[in-house]
């Protein structure tokens, strides 16, 4: 089989990794891809992943059996319309489905109206009317701009000032573009955070192993917000009793709510929860797997990445079971001295070829440049480990992390310290 992967991060590295393992699968074409992925695939960098005419006119020409269309961008483009239109079988929500990521007014208004817990909100597309309600509000709080802006269009004023000026730097401003044109302006919940993953057909569903990120540059969680830089699986917090609570209170609401919108979802369904004293919450959809989430969550699966994909495609995922190995994984992100404000390209890294099997060095910002690994982005890797406790795979990667070197390389040094906490108080 030919595969195609749109994007070209550290999740859609692990992504290619996990399709690899499939014996059919000859070769997997990365469009655009990076310096690091094309160690695993056939990298096209001239076609980007929101050249979405590009991409269409690639896969008929290069008689692409399967494709994946794996960031944010492209799904809310209508990349899988598109493709379906073509007649290449794809993984992925149709840009219909992708509203419940693209737009946070949509997803916001889809929870109210079918009684899915999240956080209580207003929407506000007059930066004047925002101000105003602020004036009467408790803060902290949480303001987000409704469209997509690279994970990170939400801002978590802790008091009026910070609150007037959040406001202005996303309405008035325009730091995140057209994105920032309404807001949705929300309570601020309390509770451990849980990212779970899900593969979905629209109907059946099958959640992967939970996860927890680490959004702030620094450590002991200072610093500013960034994707991600560092993710550990599965999160000690979500345990079976809260997982059956968000099946039936969040997971098959959102598909029913979905499908009665005339929006099915196919694909990877992201639940961003807060496990709240009054129960878990929605936080945030994605329409797509998360990063570095997926680099934690990928490692963990048993059953063939691909046969899992072509079922949701197929509408045939109740046919099937999905297993997990046991044991735990953890992702820590190398990134460039100054992510996510300025940071300098171009910095030659050095793997070294020795690093035991259970460890897996995941390129997000690398390119190759005269046959040398380079630095090309904020996050540039993701070193993850699996191992039977979270404590070993915690070890295994940063003793791995410690052998890569870049200038300027910098990474948190708490990732999973949260999780082992919890882990002692269970």
């Amino acid at each position: 089989m030919k595969l195609l992967v749109v994007g070209g991060g550290g999740r859609e590295h692990a992504i290619i990794k996990k399709l690899k393992e499939n014996p059919a699968v000859e070769t997997i074409y990365a469009l655009p891809g990076n310096g690091g992925i094309a160690q695993d695939a056939v990298c096209v960098p001239e076609i980007g992943a929101k050249d979405i005419p590009a991409i269409v006119d690639f896969a008929r020409s290069h008689a692409i059996d399967f494709a994946v269309v794996a960031p944010d961008d492209p799904l809310a483009l209508g990349c899988v319309d598109r493709l379906h239109e073509a007649g290449i079988p794809c993984f992925g929500p149709n840009a219909a489905a992708a509203r419940i990521e693209s737009s946070k007014v949509f997803s916001k208004n889809l929870m109210k109206k079918y009684g899915i817990p999240t956080a209580g909100y207003e929407v506000f597309d007059d930066p004047a009317k925002a101000m105003e309600y602020l004036r009467g509000a408790s803060f902290p709080i949480v303001i987000k701009a409704d469209g997509l802006a690279l994970g990170k269009g939400v801002l978590i004023p802790q008091n009026l000032e910070e609150g007037l000026a959040a406001v202005k730097t996303i309405m008035e401003d325009k730091a995140f573009g057209d994105s920032g044109n309404e807001i949705v302006i929300e309570e601020f919940l309390t509770g451990p955070e849980v990212s779970v993953l899900a593969f979905t057909d629209g109907t059946a569903i099958a959640p992967m192993v939970s996860s927890m990120d680490h959004k702030r540059a620094g450590d002991n969680d200072t610093g500013l917000n960034t994707g991600g830089m560092g993710t550990v699986a599965p999160n000690p917090c979500y345990t079976p009793e809260i997982a059956r609570v968000c099946m039936d209170t969040i997971f098959l609401p959102t598909l029913a709510a979905m499908r009665a919108e005339g929006c099915p979802f196919q694909g990877c369904l992201y639940f961003g929860l807060m496990l709240t004293p009054n129960g878990p919450k929605v936080i945030e959809y994605n329409c797509r797997f998360g990063d570095p989430e997926t680099q934690v969550v990928l490692p963990l699966l048993k059953t063939d990445l691909l046969t899992v994909m072509q079922a949701v495609e197929n509408k045939t995922l109740d046919q099937l079971t999905v297993e997990w190995h046991d044991g735990a994984a953890a992702c820590v992100i190398m990134a460039s001295g100054g992510y996510p404000s300025h940071y300098e390209k171009g910095k030659e890294i050095t793997i070294p070829d020795t690093l035991p099997a259970n460890v897996t060095v995941y390129h997000a910002g690398s390119k190759l440049t005269d046959g040398n690994l380079v630095t090309s982005g904020g996050r540039v890797l993701g070193v993850t480990a699996s191992a039977p406790t979270l404590k070993e795979a915690l070890a295994d990667a940063y003793a791995a992390a410690e052998q890569i070197h870049f200038d300027g390389a910098f990474m948190r040094h708490d990732i999973g310290r949260r999780a082992l906490a919890a882990m002692e108080e269970a």
